[in-house]
């Protein structure tokens, strides 16, 4: 299987479980509604929307929205052209795996910000939202809101009193909530940074090779043309001596 076709695949699988949980998640759950995952209180699927950054957080108001979304929008390019340079460079597929599911997951919010306001209802407490409603969606294109509904409350305590800032109050870990695109995009992110570093130290030893040679060629180049210079000079050296010894042989015999 070529590369493309499986970089192709990755991201079209990533989005299928994405967007397949998100819809059944707005679909089924009122916001704020919540159950626990195979009856562990640690982990939870606790629905609530967002305006669009990772693991709940959000960039807010009119312009807010609409400049996170295009900034997401440039990035998905950006990314897809630079995978493209990855497969002609004969990237390893580890880290073409990696940078997929940072493409699936920032595509995966997109399709969240672009479409889910135009083909949902609102939802808000005790009230499911409806996919393609009469009524039309709650906000315009590109203004949508990000499904989260991925919560690990892991443990919770408190700050003892000395601790700067916090001390005394509560704490909880693990906080947000986020969803599959978020998760995606934080491995693909931590799988470069863990196993694929050699490849960018490679790259850059590469270019320092380049640029040394590059900066060696006019030095040789000036060797060249010294070399050339001192045979120039030698050899009018020996002509002048050689013209020099028919002078003085000259002058010793005289023609008669």
């Amino acid at each position: 299987m070529k590369k493309p076709l499986k970089v192709f695949l990755v991201v079209l699988l990533v989005l299928i479980i994405d967007q397949g949980l998100k819809i059944w998640i707005k679909t089924n759950f009122s916001y704020g509604q919540e159950v626990f995952i195979f009856g562990f209180e640690w982990a939870r699927l606790h629905f609530v929307e967002n305006n669009g950054m990772a693991f709940g957080l959000s960039l807010g108001g009119f312009y807010g929205k609409l400049a996170l979304s295009l900034f997401r929008i440039t990035a998905v390019f950006v990314l897809s052209y630079y995978i493209s340079l990855l497969i002609k460079a004969e990237a390893k597929m580890g880290l073409l795996f990696s940078f997929s599911l940072i493409l699936a997951g920032a595509i995966g919010n997109i399709i969240d910000s672009a479409f889910y306001g135009l083909i949902f209802s609102e939802s808000y407490h005790g009230h499911i939202a409806t996919l393609f409603s009469e009524e039309g969606g709650y906000a315009g294109f590109l203004h949508g809101r990000v499904v989260d509904m991925l919560y690990f409350p892991l443990f919770e305590g408190q700050f003892p009193d000395w601790f700067p800032f916090w001390g005394g109050n509560p704490f909880l870990f693990f906080r947000p909530v986020f969803n599959i695109a978020d998760m995606s995009i934080t491995t693909g992110v931590a799988s470069i940074i863990l196993f694929h570093r050699s490849f960018f130290s490679t790259k850059e030893k590469k270019e320092d090779t380049n640029q040394s040679s590059s900066l060696e060629e006019p030095s040789e180049a000036k060797n060249e043309n010294s070399k050339v210079k001192d045979e120039n000079s030698k050899e009018a050296e020996s002509q002048k001596d050689i013209s020099t010894q028919e002078d003085i042989s000259k002058s010793e015999h005289p023609a008669p």
